[in-house]
């Protein structure tokens, strides 16, 4: 995935109300950026960090501005969610992901379950639900999931449960949007009951992938997988 236009790079100020984040560019300009991100950011919000933030160059939006990326040091950080899953999709299509190779056909957003849309359809021959999560906390050398509880993430599993009751493929997929972790895990001391669902999932037979990013303010590609540890 290729930004359509180059990044502009700024100081963190701070992030508060959960979407807003006051950012002072190189010019010296303070903007407020939105924040595409409903997660606490562990470790991404601190003040004077580096940020990268896209001009929003639709017409009706309330700012002017997108917070992208994060520079923790160790690695760019993706924080704005509306990337993943365009990222997954186009790492199926080109073949990155091996796993999900061989079907026909790809839909995004397809109402299913309890009043729920997965992320990714894929069909032909048979149907595979593939749910796609945000990754962004490290914890040690791992990636770990969720960064604050989530009931929804944990709806989202139980009812990749009942696609596999139906008998249909189900996976979920982590995308992580930084490139200096060595492997995945679920956050249990964040939010056990999402992480023991998740351990329920695997053995119901739903499908776990995670995959890890490499980044720019040019760009972000999906690279090759990580190790999960449950």
């Amino acid at each position: 995935m290729i930004y359509d236009i180059a990044l502009t790079k700024g100081t963190l100020i701070k992030r508060y109300k959960r979407f807003l984040a006051d950012v002072e560019l190189e010019t010296g300009e303070v903007v407020t950026a939105h924040c595409a991100n409903s997660g606490s950011m562990l470790g991404l919000k601190d003040e004077g960090n580096t940020v990268y933030l896209s001009p929003n160059n639709n017409p009706k939006a309330k700012l002017d501005w997108r917070w992208e990326l994060v520079d923790v040091g160790s690695s760019l950080v993706n924080i704005n969610t509306s990337r993943p899953n365009a990222l997954v999709e186009e790492a199926i299509a080109d073949g990155t992901v091996v796993e999900l190779q061989g079907l026909e056909s790809m839909r995004r957003e397809v109402k299913y379950g309890g009043n729920s849309r997965i992320d990714i359809l894929l069909e032909g021959p048979g149907l595979c639900y593939v749910e796609v999560k945000s990754v962004t906390l490290k914890e040690g050398k791992g990636a770990i999931f969720p960064d604050s509880v989530t009931a929804r993430g944990t709806k989202h599993l139980n009812e990749l449960m009942d696609m596999v009751k139906e008998g249909h493929r189900a996976v979920m997929m982590y995308l992580v949007g930084r490139s200096d972790c060595e492997y995945f895990a679920p956050a249990d001391e964040i939010d056990p009951t999402y992480a023991n669902t998740l351990r329920e999932a695997v053995k119901a037979g739903v499908e776990v992938l995670c995959y890890t990013c490499e980044l720019s303010p040019q760009g972000i590609t999906v690279k090759g997988t990580l190790p999960v540890k449950l």
